[in-house]
């Protein structure tokens, strides 16, 4: 099961910040039975790396969905992450150190960046996948710019939504769907519901 076989099956990773343990199973369950194959946990979730652990433990069983970290901002905290079971690292900058610990573990690295130079930075320090954020106020123009140097896969993350998914996956390998997915408190019913409307833009 790899990262890329599951961006082909859904092209969504849905990122879950301020999920807590006690709300990780059924949340992991509306996700899944919506159609989404990934999720991102950030760090600075409440006992984050036990959420990872209970999610990855059932998801990863049977190869149903890919469960990987946000927010990472060291060395330390991949191998925290690797050790809970995470499979994929995604950072808020282009930080090479965190990059390359990714490699070592093994595990797919997804740096952020904003400019040309941050991207190409991260790409020569090993990263697989470069995060754009924030990619709602920059465009999909902004991205169809980038391409034109930059050869690797592209994520839009922030501001993305079912209004404008559409059009950042004609220029972009996925996306990253936060707050207009996810809250804490968001009743499942709504969850689901926000699920269901982005999966249907595919």
């Amino acid at each position: 099961m790899s990262f890329a076989e599951k961006l082909q099956e859904c092209p969504l990773i849905a990122i879950l910040r301020g999920i807590t343990p006690a709300e990780i199973d059924a949340v992991c369950e509306v996700l899944y039975e919506s159609g989404f194959r990934m999720l991102e946990i950030p760090l600075n979730s409440p006992d984050a790396l036990e959420s990872i652990h209970r999610a990855a433990n059932r998801w990863h069983e049977g190869e149903k969905m890919l469960i990987g970290a946000g927010t990472v901002l060291s060395a330390a905290d991949v191998e925290r992450v690797a050790a809970a079971g995470g499979k994929f690292i995604i950072s808020p900058d282009t930080n090479e150190e965190v990059i390359r610990a990714t490699k070592r573990a093994g595990l797919v690295s997804m740096p952020g960046f904003f400019t040309a130079s941050e991207g190409f930075a991260a790409l020569r320090a090993g990263a697989d996948y470069l995060k754009l954020f924030p990619a709602g106020v920059l465009g999909p123009g902004y991205v169809k710019d980038l391409k034109a140097v930059i050869k690797a896969p592209i994520m839009a993350v922030g501001g993305v939504k079912p209004e404008n998914l559409h059009d950042f996956l004609k220029v972009c390998a996925g996306a990253g769907i936060g707050s207009n997915l996810y809250k804490p408190g968001k009743p499942l019913q709504e969850i689901a519901e926000t699920a269901r409307q982005l999966v249907e833009q595919l």
